[in-house]
């Protein structure tokens, strides 16, 4: 794409190829992930100091940031005897005046700084008596020929807006401006590879002038606009890999899934209640979908609203076509729920429904349900018989092979790395078709985020709640109205209804070490210190509801006990079910109505909102009490976000604009660049990118007519196969 006219190097040429990059250095970028002259031009920065404001030593104050132009007039060092660091004494001067300056433990500035040498430096004043000085700036050793406006421009570390770049030990941002600002001089020919009516239809920085403003930026104006068209560049060519993709998907041979209506009105009619519009629509494009050809669709809604359903009837018409199905969830618990739901309303048709975990292995076959080894499970799932087999990451195993995979489910999708999903697919032995792919997520996902991510997958949301669904009444606990919630969950138990009790952690820390640790950040002390399952469960036991049966669950404990636990609690041998987030996703009580988030400032909203799903998914009025011991108002206000709101669609904006991209989805899940992850706030860019590129993949889907932009989706695609 971009050809080296008078220089030896090439972009894809290792970093070792640049002056001053030895071994360490070598080690240091590669850590980084820069391991061509390439990565490290791409390395963006990801702020500004800003050192522009270049001031005369008359004209300073204490407690401003400036920059200086000076000549050195002498420089010391002397060792402190009471804190056992040396201190480096300079005076400079100018045309108007006098200045000292101090730097700490820097012995390396005697052999570098010179008496009459012209300097720049950039940092902080402030008093020492009555005495302004400069304190421990950056510096930059520049001719003593140059005039200031000459010398400003060509400034790498001071003097202007400097690049804060990420590092790592060993490797600081001045040492990577070294390396980066020599190649941005060097004679390379930068072409650009978005179309010029595209660049132009959007104000859109060329790209060498881009390159160059994005690291050493004139201003603040033309750092923004630099770093806007490199997110648009990065999330243009994410656009167009997500839909190239899907166009190619759309050619392959899938099973095609008999669009069998009198079989759907069947299975609807057979349900205990009535669908909701939103499921009926997502069944019926499903089923369309599988009828023409290869589908990859992501169904997702809020907690409560009825996915399950709505992939018993897909996997219902799949068996029925012939095929197998296989449903991968991300614990046990949900596995063996859905075992038994899709048992329960699939009793009265003719199919074939199994189980597989680390565990347990069994299969419910023409109304008798038993155990079966997992070595007959795998030979059945090797014949060409139809089956649906439900299970966790066990299904991915080498030794597990499907004979003529037809629809494969994903149950909380984000819970999945591509490869887990792709390992599924490989398994199939039907040859030369690829399964239909149906994920499904609980987590809403803003627009912005569905697009970005998933603009390769067809999307069906479920908004609706089954009728007769309550509002679950949400509020902020303070510890002095405890004791009266409690009062509260007694008498509400004793009415029938059961409770859950969520905590952040399974065991308490041991306090001592934690507070006689210096290293700890005040976040990670706090996280230490929250309330544990085990000991929250001995003190409800023992103290507060000394008559009730309460329960214990968390993920350390052995699959068998926790599958007993479960079943107590549905079958209401336990009131009260102290547990950790294991119970996040897919269980299903309808008789608990109550709910405790112990610590709840420990948690996303994103994830307040599934536990609270957990609860409100029957005809009684439901409760969910968020305990906190904090003070601090952003908590208060995040927490007040949930009180309010029942919309999950609305509160997963509020989590990504509180959170973050990476933290809300899971960025190394996500195989997408930086650039785009941190670009997620920007809608309208992305929905820019998303327009612009189905555009021109209408026009030219093999982009033969912009070889340039051409040659960067290859890279762009390389990069995400790694």
């Amino acid at each position: 794409m971009i050809q080296v006219i008078s220089s030896s190097l090439k972009l894809t040429d290792s970093v070792d190829k640049i002056r001053g990059v030895g071994p360490r250095y070598l080690q240091y970028l590669n850590k980084l992930g820069i391991l061509t002259i390439r990565d490290l031009l791409w390395h963006f920065p990801f702020r500004y100091e800003d050192f522009s404001k270049i001031k005369q030593i008359s004209e300073l104050q204490a407690d401003e940031i400036v920059s200086l132009i000076v000549k050195v007039r002498k420089i010391s060092i002397h060792r402190s005897p009471r804190k056992r660091m040396f201190i480096i004494n300079a005076q400079v001067e100018d045309n108007t005046g006098i200045l000292s300056v101090i730097w700490f433990n820097q012995i390396y500035l005697r052999r570098i700084i010179k008496p009459g040498m012209i300097i720049s430096l950039s940092g902080k004043t402030r008093y020492q008596g009555k005495k302004i000085i400069l304190s421990s700036p950056s510096y930059e050793v520049i001719s003593s020929q140059g005039n200031q406006q000459d010398v400003a421009s060509h400034l790498e570390h001071t003097g202007r807006l400097v690049p804060i770049y990420s590092g790592t030990k060993g490797l600081t941002s001045r040492a990577l401006r070294s390396l980066i600002n020599p190649l941005l001089k060097a004679n390379f020919l930068l072409s650009d590879p978005l179309p010029l009516n595209i660049r132009e239809k959007y104000h859109l920085t060329p790209f060498k002038e881009a390159m160059k403003e994005i690291h050493f930026p004139s201003n603040e104006e033309s750092a923004e606009e630099a770093k806007k068209r490199f997110i648009f560049e990065s999330l243009f060519l994410s656009q167009l890999y997500l839909l190239r993709n899907k166009r190619k998907n759309s050619l392959l041979p899938a099973p095609k899934i008999k669009l069998d209506l009198p079989l759907l009105q069947k299975f609807v009619h057979s349900l205990p209640y009535q669908l909701t519009n939103d499921q009926r629509k997502a069944l019926w494009i499903i089923a369309q979908n599988m009828n023409k050809g290869p589908m990859n669709r992501l169904l997702e809604g809020e907690v409560g609203s009825g996915k399950t359903v709505v992939a018993m009837g897909a996997s219902l018409l799949v068996a029925n076509s012939g095929y197998q199905v296989a449903i991968m969830a991300p614990t046990e618990i949900l596995a063996y729920q859905h075992f038994q739901n899709f048992v329960s309303f699939l009793k009265q048709f003719p199919v074939k429904i199994a189980l597989l975990t680390s565990s347990r292995s069994q299969i419910y076959d023409e109304g008798l349900e038993g155990a079966l080894s997992k070595e007959a499970l795998r030979k059945m799932l090797l014949s060409s018989y139809p089956i649906i087999i439900i299970g966790t990451h066990t299904l991915i195993q080498k030794k597990i092979k499907f004979a003529n995979l037809g629809l494969i489910i994903v149950d909380e999708q984000h819970r999945f790395g591509v490869e887990q999903r792709k390992q599924l697919i490989t398994n199939n032995s039907l040859p030369k078709h690829i399964p239909h792919l149906l994920s499904m997520t609980a987590t809403p996902i803003p627009r912005t985020l569905a697009l970005a991510f998933y603009g390769n997958i067809d999307l069906s949301i479920l908004k609706e709640l089954p009728s007769g669904r309550k509002k679950i009444i949400t509020k902020i606990i303070t510890p002095k109205t405890r004791s009266r919630i409690y009062q509260f969950i007694e008498k509400e138990i004793k009415k029938g209804r059961q409770a859950f009790v969520i905590c952040p952690r399974i065991e308490e820390q041991d306090q001592s070490q934690i507070m006689a640790s210096n290293l700890l950040t005040l976040a990670e002390r706090l996280r230490y210190e929250a309330k544990a399952v085990k000991k929250e469960y001995k003190k409800l036991q023992q103290d507060v509801f000394p008559d009730l049966k309460i329960g214990m669950l968390h993920g350390k404990m052995k699959p068998v006990d926790k599958m007993k636990v479960m079943n107590d609690f549905k079958n209401h041998k336990i009131d009260i079910l102290v547990s950790t987030s294991v119970i996040e996703v897919g269980v299903d009580i309808p008789n608990a109505s109550l709910m405790i988030i112990e610590g709840a400032e420990y948690f996303g909203l994103a994830q307040l909102h599934q536990f609270r799903g957990r609860i409100g998914r029957s005809q009684y009025q439901s409760y969910c009490f968020l305990f906190s011991d904090s003070n601090s108002s952003s908590i208060i206000h995040r927490l007040r976000i949930l009180e309010k709101c029942n919309d999950g669609f609305h509160l997963a904006e509020k989590d990504l604009s509180l959170r973050g991209p990476g933290e809300f989805l899971g960025s190394k899940q996500s195989g997408l660049p930086d650039l785009v992850m941190r670009s997620l706030f920007q809608k309208e860019l992305i929905e820019q990118a998303h327009q612009e590129a189905r555009a021109i993949l209408k026009k030219d889907p093999s982009l033969m007519r912009w070889p340039l932009l051409a040659e960067s989706l290859k890279e762009f695609s390389q990069k995400l196969s790694h």
